[in-house]
C-alpha cells in the first residue's frame, strides 16, 4: 500500500520512535510500514491519520480506487 508517513513524519519533526510511541506500536511497526512491508489495520490508519491531523486518504494511497475516481 503506497504510501508517505516517512515524509510526513520527517517534516512533522518526529522520529520512528516518538511516532511509535504515539501509536501505541513498535518502531520496527513504523519501520515496516514506511517500508511498505506492512499495511495498517483500519484502526492503526485512523491513530496515524489523527497524528498529522489528515484524512486517511491523504496518507494512504487507496489501491483500489481508479484514475477516474470510481
Amino acid at each position: 500500500m503506497k504510501q508517505n508517513l516517512r515524509e510526513l513524519r520527517t517534516l512533522k519533526g518526529l522520529t520512528q520512535a516518538d511516532l511509535a510511541t504515539q501509536l501505541g506500536v513498535s518502531r520496527q511497526a513504523v519501520i515496516a510500514l514506511e517500508t511498505d512491508k506492512h499495511s495498517p489495520s483500519l484502526d492503526l490508519a485512523y491513530k496515524i491519520s489523527s497524528v498529522f491531523d489528515l484524512p486517511v486518504e491523504a496518507i494512504f494511497e487507496n489501491p483500489y480506487r481508479t484514475s477516474q475516481g470510481d
